[in-house]
């Protein structure tokens, strides 16, 4: 089973890809760039829960 931070970094990241088109869309820039924050938010969160993943992997 996957680490819970990889679940919820994949969800902020999703998350602000669509924020961030919802942004280009509506021509508002801080909501484009506060989808790109989101998506590196994800991004190091989903980072953090793979090497996780990983330690309790070869710990077994």
């Amino acid at each position: 089973m996957p680490d819970h931070d990889r679940v919820e970094g994949a969800g902020k990241n999703l998350g602000g890809k669509l924020k961030e088109a919802a942004g280009k869309v509506t021509g508002d820039e801080k909501l484009k760039a506060e989808g790109r924050a989101d998506q590196v938010e994800g991004k190091v969160q989903n980072t953090v829960g793979g090497v996780k993943d990983s330690l309790r992997d070869n710990r077994n």
